[in-house]
């Protein structure tokens, strides 16, 4: 017997963001912008701010109590991320910069390794640039090949086509959970298995994804599997790198420096073991610390929870703005996150945003940093609202009448 899921108080829950009592405009903020930052809640920042008052010194590093203290509460940092992802260990949690920061490091150390000339590198007609500029240099570098998974109008993967597209010169693939421009989750869990029955790894970057779904690498058997902090509530410049460990252990490391070494001499250098290996340097403590109070707040408010809210204003939207003339929603896949980006006639995706702006709203305008999907639909940009969990059908209505309104004035 299944059990209902209890709502999420969503007006309780606004109270810990600050934003929402700002007026923009003269207007309150409406912020439709997740997509590209999640807000973060007044615990990520007090306790971010909590470390810096009281805790900031290095970690990994010293003796001394405020180090160890340090240490220990970046380490743990970095096993909530390993429990929220369902990781084996959490050697197998590797902090980078971001998302890119993590492709980037997968490429030149992985990808160098695997990739030689005639090879081929395969992507998913939906990437953003993050997970195919990488690619891009490398094939480049090496004289590969990039090929690309096809999708449909509505932005639905063809995955017949993989039989076709995946052979023996198949090194690597690269695909995104959920699309940044068409809310489109791919069904990562089948592409996986049909490249694992092929030897070939997976790359999945779950940069859109792990703000709305859980993921599990377990269940999902990804090989690398990368996302950023400030996707999820929590701050900028953290990101993390999932690798199974046999991957990590066999790759190079990518910068060098302090903190990742074993032993240093003037003819040799010997280094540690992963994660270690590959996080050169003083690393983002506090921003560590931060992403971990944001999966301590996503945990507590449940993902299920969070994952129905964001779909009720995902099918309240979609309905709303579908029913407005001239207006065309790009990606209407059968799964879908709470993302719609849409093009009006007449009215540049740009113009929309800024007119939108002047309401108080904030959406994004512009290419996404996914333009080949912006080829693939034959539209130069789209302007692009995203939904979270704090957000409400009101705010949808606000958005709602001001397209209305920009409409009008372009008549």
């Amino acid at each position: 017997m299944s059990t209902a899921l209890q709502p999420l108080d969503v007006t309780a829950l606004r109270k810990d963001f600050p934003l929402f009592a700002r007026v923009l405009r003269g207007h309150p903020v409406v912020y439709l912008d997740s997509a590209v930052s999640g807000q973060m809640p007044l615990p990520v920042i007090e306790r971010m701010a909590h470390y810096e008052r009281e805790e900031h010194t290095n970690v990994h590093r010293g003796v001394s109590t405020l180090s160890q203290e340090a240490t220990d509460h970046y380490e743990a940092a970095r096993e909530k991320v390993r429990r929220f992802i369902g990781a084996g260990s959490a050697r197998e949690i590797v902090w980078t910069r971001g998302t890119t920061e993590a492709i980037n490091l997968v490429a030149q150390t992985f990808g160098r390794m695997m990739v030689k000339e005639g090879d081929e590198i395969l992507l998913s007609a939906m990437e953003h640039h993050a997970n195919i500029v990488p690619w891009q240099m490398l094939a480049q570098e090496k004289g590969a090949i990039l090929k690309v998974i096809p999708m449909t109008d509505a932005g639905e993967l063809i995955l017949e086509s993989l039989d076709e597209l995946i052979t023996d010169r198949t090194k690597i693939i690269g695909v995104a959970h959920v699309s940044n421009v068409l809310g489109t989750v791919n069904p990562v869990k089948e592409i996986i298995a049909r490249a694992h029955a092929k030897g070939v790894p997976v790359l999945v970057d779950g940069a859109q994804a792990v703000p709305h779904l859980q993921v599990d690498m377990q269940d999902l058997d990804a090989d690398f599997y990368v996302f950023s902090g400030h996707k999820l509530s929590g701050p900028t410049g953290i990101g993390v790198l999932y690798g199974k460990l046999a991957h990590l252990e066999a790759m190079p490391p990518w910068h060098g420096g302090g903190s990742m070494i074993r032993s240093v001499s003037w003819e040799k250098t010997t280094y540690m073991a992963a994660p270690g290996k590959f996080e050169a340097g003083t690393p983002a403590i506090a921003a560590a610390i931060g992403l971990g109070a944001a999966i301590d707040y996503i945990t507590a408010l449940g993902l299920d929870r969070i994952a129905a809210h964001e779909h009720d204003l995902l099918v309240y939207a979609t309905g709303r703005l579908a029913r407005i003339p001239g207006l065309r929603i790009l990606g209407n896949a059968r799964d879908k996150a709470s993302v719609i980006s849409f093009v009006v006639d007449g009215i540049h995706p740009h113009d929309m945003g800024s007119l939108l702006d002047g309401d108080g709203i904030v959406v994004r305008a512009g290419h996404h940093c996914a333009q080949p999907i912006m080829t693939r639909f034959n539209v130069p940009a789209t302007t692009r609202a995203s939904f979270a969990y704090f957000n409400t059908r009101e705010e949808v209505d606000v958005l709602v009448s001001a397209v209305e309104k920009a409409i009008e004035l372009f008549k």
